[in-house]
């Protein structure tokens, strides 16, 4: 492959202009001795929320209860006040080097040669081949990310009745794009014995749309070609199964993070939640290369995205500065009901991670949870929560409770009481 003419040198290189990036941007750009730049794939900066449109985001990271284009709005104006370059239709397609990387725009190949890069990609809803759901293959069938596109950015249509897989948060986003263009949500589907969004969602949002969340089924069978016709639900408890007739199908939440890249750079993964292992101060593997953002907590909310993008930004100018990580590394691993936690590395000497919350995801739901830090067996800190763990949601504890592990001991597990 012949190098590219044009070879861009930032100090610090920011892949993907979602919230996480463009807040990072926003918050390194005026204090950055030469140039923030941040590459997006597509052709308008903001990620999700730019096609999420309904009311919801910006609670946490500015005070505000708005819609998601508004929210990806603000957020580019506000990278671009403070001197970031943004460039969009800008693909990453490979590593050139330590902390270089090769991109291909409209105008050609470029290639970018950092002091720091921050990953902020993000994550993206597993499709039908990766759910290993059978049946035809039939016309209507869509993840969330697909449909709002289709919706808010095409203003194209769907079908009229709809079955939503997933009943978490984004599944009620989707339900409310479906309502958009008049397709009635039928049925929502989850595995789970509750459904997975708060009830401050969940409740009202059954009433609004007029829809039956079936608890504790899966799909089994996607019937109908050219065009989707019904899906065959079962009872996991009864074994029961059923037809529901419709013509859309909408893939929610199942996410895992874009982490093409990091693997690419030969950055350490963690195996359950396929995101990159980071350390409090959002550090991977990689010397000089940082990542933030829903592609290691897959998903959290927009504005806590954005956080991590805030938080960042002392740690990368740190950097910067020539400070390097302190002090033997000791690994946090999760206890079942737990599937991962994030930060999965700590230091003594580490800053706190971002809002001082370690985030984990629950596969069970427990109302009231005693978190539990284990070394070698042994407890070393325990605490009651008031807030429940759940499927279907971050699931967030103090970082305080870290105040009490033996850096001498060896790794940390995070698990509930027995």
């Amino acid at each position: 492959m012949s190098t590219p003419a044009t070879v861009l040198t930032p100090t610090v290189l920011i892949i993907g202009a979602g919230p996480s990036g463009l807040r990072a941007a926003a918050e390194l750009a005026p204090k950055v001795n030469g140039e923030v730049l941040v590459l997006e794939r597509e052709s308008l900066a903001g990620g999700i929320p730019r096609h999420s449109d309904h009311p919801g985001y910006g609670i946490r990271d500015m005070g505000k209860f708005i819609d998601g284009p508004k929210y990806a709005r603000i957020l580019r104006e506000k990278a671009a006040a403070a001197g970031a370059r943004i460039l969009t239709n800008a693909m990453v397609t490979d590593w050139a080097g330590a902390r270089s990387v090769n991109v291909t725009m409209p105008e050609g190949r470029v290639r970018v040669d950092a002091d720091v890069v921050i990953l902020a990609t993000g994550a993206r809803e597993r499709p039908r081949p990766a759910r290993l759901i059978p049946g035809d293959r039939g016309q209507g069938i869509y993840t969330t990310g697909h449909l709002q596109n289709i919706v808010h950015l095409k203003h194209g249509k769907v079908g009229k009745r709809a079955v939503i897989v997933g009943a978490e948060l984004v599944s009620w986003s989707a339900a409310m794009s479906l309502q958009h263009v008049k397709c009635k949500t039928v049925l929502m589907t989850t595995e789970y014995p509750k459904a997975d969004a708060y009830r401050l969602f969940s409740g009202p949002g059954r009433i609004f749309f007029n829809t039956k969340v079936a608890t504790r089924t899966k799909v089994t069978r996607i019937i109908g070609k050219p065009n989707v016709e019904g899906v065959e639900i079962e009872n996991l408890d009864t074994g029961e199964r059923k037809i529901v007739d419709c013509d859309t199908v909408i893939l929610t939440g199942d996410w895992i993070p874009d982490n093409e890249l990091a693997r690419a750079a030969g950055i350490e993964i963690d195996p359950v939640s396929k995101a990159p292992v980071v350390d409090a101060a959002l550090r991977t593997s990689k010397d000089g290369v940082f990542a933030i953002g829903n592609m290691l907590h897959p998903v959290d909310t927009a504005d806590v995205a954005a956080l991590d993008g805030a938080a960042v930004a002392d740690h990368v100018l740190g950097y910067l500065r020539g400070n390097r990580p302190a002090g033997a590394p000791v690994g946090l691993t999760a206890e079942a009901p737990f599937r991962w936690v994030a930060p999965s590395v700590l230091r003594q000497n580490d800053p706190a991670p971002p809002r001082r919350r370690l985030l984990l995801w629950s596969d069970k739901y427990v109302p009231f949870p005693k978190v539990v830090l284990r070394q070698n067996g042994k407890v070393v800190a325990q605490k009651r929560l008031l807030w429940p763990a759940a499927p279907g949601r971050v699931f967030r504890i103090p970082s305080s409770l870290l105040g009490g592990i033996d850096w001498k001991a060896g790794a940390v597990s995070v698990g509930l009481a027995d």
